[in-house]
């Protein structure tokens, strides 16, 4: 099936992570769903045109996705006639003509450097691995900006806590070091310590492990930055993401070069950096206040 050639086509050639693979074969698997209900007549989504795609957008928009999710679905669809077209397949895709929807600019609003420091020396966690646990891992999405997804699968053996640098594998099987400070290092050990102590059994190379010795889920990831910043702060959203954007923007603030947060973050691109940290208020605030002739005038 095409489908399947193409799955093994971004795992396999592409080095897609199989996360990635695994929305992607729920996103085209969706796309087919709703063709077979809506065009019954249809042999597949194969050989689809536009207007069934078309269709699909008017469903999806009327369920209440937004446009960001709409968009990203259809860029899958994007890739996969593409791939079709490549393999002679189809001729034209039939996502040739189309442009993406226009979405509204969102401006991400990081944790301040306050709610972030009552979160990390907050007394608030039991004194349990499982305690030490969530406290080790909103250190490290701090500490280091790091991905939910990439402190998932962080191995045991890419942490090096003699020289104090972890090896991250991040989007594309993309390889980068990031150096471990002091304190992050001591709540490192201390998690391995208690670990030892509670004589938790590592079922695989994975530094993170549950109290059972599983690897983590991204539910309880999610729920643990949700869980603790909610005792400090009102702000709507409150995900590892929001802590990876308060990391590169609190770093901006205190002066860092922009391209020395680009490698931290792993970033392909400046301009997706630059997503990350043009909210950094202070920052702006600082310089608009120095420049701007009216403030010598006050």
């Amino acid at each position: 099936m095409p489908i399947k050639s193409f799955l093994e086509y971004i795992l396999l050639e592409k080095k897609y992570s199989s996360h990635t693979c695994k929305a992607y074969q729920a996103n085209l698997k969706s796309f087919e769903a709703f063709v077979q209900e809506s065009f019954p007549d249809a042999t597949g989504i194969e050989q689809v045109s536009y207007g069934e795609i078309r269709s699909w957008i008017v469903r999806l928009i009327q369920e209440g996705n937004s446009t960001r999710t709409v968009n990203r679905k259809l860029s899958v669809l994007r890739s996969y006639y593409k791939f079709l077209v490549r393999n002679g397949i189809r001729e034209v895709s039939p996502l040739k003509e189309h442009k993406a929807l226009k979405m509204a600019a969102k401006v991400p609003m990081p944790f301040s450097e306050d709610e972030v420091l009552e979160v990390l020396e907050g007394d608030f966690y039991p004194d349990t691995y499982l305690g030490i646990l969530q406290k080790t891992l909103l250190n490290l999405f701090y500490y280091t900006g790091i991905r939910r997804s990439e402190l998932i699968d962080l191995k045991y053996t890419h942490v090096d806590l003699d020289q104090g640098v972890i090896k991250v594998l991040g989007k594309r099987n993309k390889e980068r070091l990031i150096p471990l400070l002091f304190p992050m290092k001591k709540l490192l050990i201390a998690l391995l310590k208690r670990q030892d102590e509670e004589q938790i059994s590592r079922e695989s190379n994975l530094f993170f492990i549950s109290p059972k010795g599983k690897k983590l889920t991204e539910a309880f990831v999610y729920q643990t930055v949700k869980k603790y910043f909610s005792e400090v702060t009102t702000k709507t959203k409150k995900s590892p993401h929001v802590l990876r954007h308060s990391f590169a923007s609190h770093l901006l603030d205190q002066g860092a070069g922009i391209n020395s947060i680009k490698e931290l973050l792993g970033h392909s691109s400046v301009a997706a950096t630059q997503h990350y940290t043009h909210s950094s208020i202070s920052t702006i605030k600082s310089v608009y206040k120095k420049a701007h002739p009216r403030e010598q005038k006050e």
